[in-house]
């Protein structure tokens, strides 16, 4: 008796399930990302200035070195307060280089508020632009394959992706070139 109530629970929810299946589409937005233009200037401004404060902390690493063996090769001639001086000098400099590398490149850095600033607005376009791809083809699930969810297989005509470049590009919903 147990067996058959299992085996009837299971008999009405793939029944539910199968009337109640969704279309499922899905979508690459790093690759709607990698396409925009607008995307692209702001992705490279943000490079101009990754690269201006990597060269400011070379230059400032640079210094450091030059200082700590100026320091280290006149050591043994400096005495009493010229050596806690210099001293202070390349342990200020290594610090203002940690601080400096922390503010700038750390977890929670100007960098990474910078990307979040950059990407927020153009992944608020691509939602809504699936949101209206989905409610015109009648998704109910869309999968984004761009965020480690791996698609083993799928049907071009499931793959929204183009349509949706093309809403935000165009502002039209009609099919564009395969995707490369």
């Amino acid at each position: 008796m147990k067996n058959f109530k299992i085996i009837l629970l299971f008999a009405l929810l793939f029944t539910y399930a199968s009337a109640e299946a969704q279309k499922i589409g899905v979508v690459d937005t790093d690759y709607i990302l990698n396409r925009l233009p607008q995307y692209k200037e702001a992705e490279n401004r943000l490079n101009a200035q990754i690269a201006t404060w990597q060269t400011e902390i070379q230059n400032l690493q640079s210094e450091y070195e030059r200082k700590k063996s100026a320091f280290d090769n006149e050591r043994v001639l400096l005495v009493g307060e010229q050596l806690k001086q210099r001293e202070k000098e390349v342990m200020d400099l290594d610090k203002n280089i940690k601080t400096t590398l922390s503010l700038r490149f750390g977890t929670n850095g100007e960098i990474a508020k910078l990307r979040a600033n950059l990407t927020q607005p153009f992944q608020d376009q691509i939602w809504d632009a699936i949101k209206t791809i989905s409610e015109k083809n009648g998704l109910g699930i869309v999968l984004d394959k761009s965020n480690n969810i791996s698609v083993i297989f799928l049907q071009k005509r499931y793959d929204y992706t183009d349509k949706v470049l093309d809403f935000l590009t165009k502002g039209t919903t009609g099919k564009s070139s395969s995707k490369k």
